[in-house]
């Protein structure tokens, strides 16, 4: 079902649309006819709202829970009030004084990062992401230890310092000097590159026949550079704080949701996969529950922006991740404000 446009909606039916939309988020609970009665500021007899509430039951912007007279938006309802009815709340100068006091302190890159995903869990309640840019760090050396006829360790170390181990599978007849050999290669000859222009130049290199490694040290070489570039271009480098936020009294009693958005929180490729579809939104993006495969079960929404450098160049990703009843009027301006505040810190 297609929501109507707000246009096709009358004066009345929009004004407790509004109001039922805006008690949900505010309370989590659903709003009944004498509460929207008792507010005063419709003029109407509980019948008349009752009526009303009916109507937009009807066209699918309500619904009403089996234990509850009351009503609550359906994920169109929400989609309706989003585009069309949300009157943005934007930060105050204190809330934009102490986000940025935070990413401003000194200190690495990652830092930032980590304590924007913590901004982001703290001022909506909910869990706060950072994708991270993807970086390649250069090679300084690489070494292949023989663990045992099976495996080897492949230590990377990078220019900048960092070091990581990965496993390696190894050929039946594989000696510990053609390790030796696929190692001193890889470092003399590769490094200071990124591992995507090492295996570049090396496939160049053994394709001219201008390698001198035999085949057994060239097989290891390609496998070294396998596992770390295959490693590279799977692991989604994403950071989630606050998900404790999600384990509210509400969402207790309903614990199978809750599990099944830990799950999705847990599956970070997915998860950086939808936060890289706002990589290139001129605004903030909003998705709310089955709107995206990926929270269909779990009934979440997600609110994303991306982040740039002082260029204007797109080097990441971040937002919230929270019940479909998150304060949007609010959390969009916040995520706005941490995208562009994150982006100065960034350089």
């Amino acid at each position: 079902m297609v929501s109507p446009p707000i246009s096709e909606l009358t004066e009345r039916a929009r004004t407790v649309f509004r109001l039922v939309v805006e008690g949900y988020l505010a309370s989590g609970s659903p709003v009944g006819s004498r509460t929207l009665a008792g507010e005063g500021s419709l003029n109407l007899s509980p019948a008349s709202i009752r009526s009303v509430l009916a109507e937009l039951e009807h066209l699918g912007l309500l619904a009403a829970p089996h234990t509850s007279a009351g009503r609550m938006p359906t994920e169109m309802g929400l989609r309706l009030f989003v585009d069309g009815m949300m009157q943005v709340a934007e930060p105050t100068a204190e809330e934009r004084a102490a986000i940025e006091q935070r990413l401003s302190r000194p200190g690495p890159i990652e830092a930032a990062l980590e304590t924007t995903s913590a901004i982001l869990s703290d001022l909506s309640g909910a869990a706060g992401m950072v994708m991270v840019p993807r970086r390649e760090p250069s090679l300084a050396q690489m070494n292949l230890v023989l663990l045992d006829r099976q495996r080897a360790l492949a230590v990377l170390v990078g220019l900048d310092g960092s070091i990581e181990n990965r496993l390696l599978e190894l050929p039946a007849d594989a000696a510990p000097s053609t390790l030796q050999q696929a190692s001193n290669y890889i470092t003399a000859r590769l490094a200071g590159r990124t591992l995507a222009e090492a295996a570049r130049a090396m496939q160049a290199e053994i394709a001219s026949g201008q390698s001198a490694l035999d085949a057994a040290a060239r097989d290891l070489v390609e496998r070294g550079l396998a596992v770390w570039s295959e490693d590279a271009a799977l692991r989604p480098v994403l950071i989630v704080r606050g998900q404790a936020n999600l384990l509210d009294a509400e969402a207790l009693q309903d614990i199978e949701r809750v599990r099944s958005l830990i799950d999705d929180l847990e599956n970070k490729q997915s998860v950086a996969e939808l936060l890289d579809t706002a990589r290139d939104a001129e605004a903030t993006r909003i998705f709310i529950g089955s709107e995206n495969r990926l929270f269909a079960l779990s009934g979440s929404s997600v609110i994303a922006a991306p982040y740039r450098d002082r260029d204007g160049r797109v080097v990441g990703v971040l937002g919230v991740i929270g019940p479909t009843r998150l304060n949007y009027a609010r959390v969009v301006p916040m995520v706005d404000f941490t995208a562009r505040s994150l982006g100065k810190r960034i350089g």
